[in-house]
């Protein structure tokens, strides 16, 4: 057995499973800061029965989400011990950020609109929902900026072979901090858009809370079609700021083995590493270096100017990209086809797009992993972009058997936390609406005078 590949197995699951929970929480937020907002103009009941629906399902996620986080940090200090070594003057600032200011706001928020439905005014309770969201995406952008100081690291200098930081500024905006952390916010919206949409339909199908059903669906499908045109510019931006500072991973997103002028865009087939080729190659002449440089002549370098042990591994690399590429087109195609439905007033007596939405859910959680291994796939064998290999950054002193026997913990705890997390969404779906409104309620303690406080005033 070997420790790294055991540890590195052991990140990727851990990881990986965290990361269904955190775009939900995001995506929800948001679109619950919608509702609310909603709820704070008309008054209508009908909102604040939908908002406290929602905020159930908020609630599961997030509650597992921080469960399933909490075991990531820790592995730094046990099995990537030389990694930790190398960047912890760097990671200790943003990380302590995410802590202080981004959870603790989140979460203090969370309690607010839990218990104060009847203690507190419906502008308070908005306030509260915008901090929620708030709150969840700034936790996602020093996440982000640890991450992207991995990709394309900056603000720092090599002082007894650790990196020390020199710049704070420079390190959190590196050049690869914004566009990840647009595309990854937007990815996150996407997740939660679809799983309202596909949780309404699901209502919608069940002849059950329809008028509740006919409003979540709405709003989902227009933010999902405006979400997922906007990240077809994101990403690429994305592909851009990837192409200046990361060719090498460029090149294995799109199958470029010879660096030439012109370069195609590829819209299938499969890399041959062996004859450093592309099998089955169907492609648009010109297309990835008008995209990229903003001119079909462009020179696009190939994987073959770089070391081959500085090749990312190109299978899972190209095949995770152009996944997650497919998927995104998915999103758009589904949410014009019912907003197209809905204009012409049909969207709600077609089963076809009800069974379409159901179905939708999982893939922008599929998405957002095909993401996630597209980015770091692509970035080996570095765990530090051209500073530090991948190799040369786990623990030396963590025996494999423990490692594995770890490992196979995590894999036990999380398949329990997994069935728990699909059992209490579930639960709360079927119960509906009304019943998940009237138990908060239950939860919170106190007289409802201050709606009328407000009104009177």
């Amino acid at each position: 057995m070997d420790a790294g590949l055991l540890a590195r197995i052991q990140f990727g699951f851990t990881a990986g499973f965290h990361f269904i929970f955190p775009p939900l929480t995001i995506g929800l937020a948001w679109l619950i800061f919608i509702l609310m907002t909603r709820y704070l103009r008309t008054g209508d009941e009908q909102y604040r029965t939908t908002v406290k629906f929602w905020l159930t399902l908020f609630v599961i996620n997030f509650a597992v989400g921080v469960a399933t986080g909490i075991t990531l940090e820790f592995q730094f200090g046990t099995n990537w011990e030389r990694y930790s070594r190398f960047v912890g003057d760097i990671f200790g600032a943003p990380l302590a950020a995410e802590g202080i200011f981004a959870f603790f706001l989140e979460s203090v928020f969370v309690g607010v609109l839990i218990f104060g439905w009847k203690k507190l005014s419906r502008r308070t309770l908005w306030f509260a929902s915008l901090m929620v969201a708030v709150g969840s995406t700034l936790s996602a952008f020093w996440i982000i900026v640890a991450n992207s100081w991995q990709q394309t690291p900056a603000g720092f200098e090599l002082v007894a072979g650790r990196a020390h930081l020199v710049n704070f500024f420079d390190a959190v905006f590196n050049p690869s901090t914004i566009p990840r952390y647009l595309h990854t916010v937007l990815g996150a919206l996407l997740t939660g858009a679809f799983f309202m949409l596909g949780t309404s339909a699901w209502f919608i199908r069940k002849k059950r809370n329809m008028e509740f059903a006919k409003r979540s669906m709405k709003l989902a499908l227009v933010v999902a079609f405006v979400v997922s045109i906007t990240q077809l510019g994101s990403g690429h931006y994305h592909a851009i700021q990837v192409a200046h500072t990361q060719p090498v991973k460029l090149a294995a997103f799109e199958g470029l083995f010879e660096t030439q002028e012109g370069a195609p865009m590829l819209l299938f087939g499969v890399p041959n590493t062996d004859q450093g080729r592309v099998d089955f190659e169907l492609a648009i002449p010109g297309l990835l270096s008008f995209l990229t440089f903003g001119d079909s002549n462009a020179r696009m370098q190939g994987l073959n100017d770089f070391p081959r042990d500085e090749w990312p591994p190109i299978l899972s690399t190209f095949f995770s990209f152009h996944m997650m590429v497919g998927i995104g087109m998915c999103f758009i195609g589904i949410s014009f086809l019912g907003l197209l439905l809905l204009w012409r007033k049909k969207l709600f007596e077609s089963k076809l797009f009800m069974l379409i939405a159901m179905l939708s859910v999982p893939l922008p959680f599929v998405g957002n992993i095909l993401g996630w291994m597209s980015a770091e796939m692509g970035r080996q064998p570095w765990i530090v972009q051209g500073l530090l290999k991948t190799k040369d950054a786990f623990s030396v002193v963590v025996p494999a058997w423990q490692v594995l026997a770890s490992l196979i913990l995590f894999v036990l705890v999380y398949a329990l936390l997994a069935w728990v997390w699909w059992v209490l969404l579930r639960n709360a779906i079927r119960k509906g609406p009304e019943e998940t409104d009237g138990n908060l309620d239950a939860e919170s303690s106190g007289d409802s005078s201050s709606d009328a406080q407000e009104a009177a005033a």
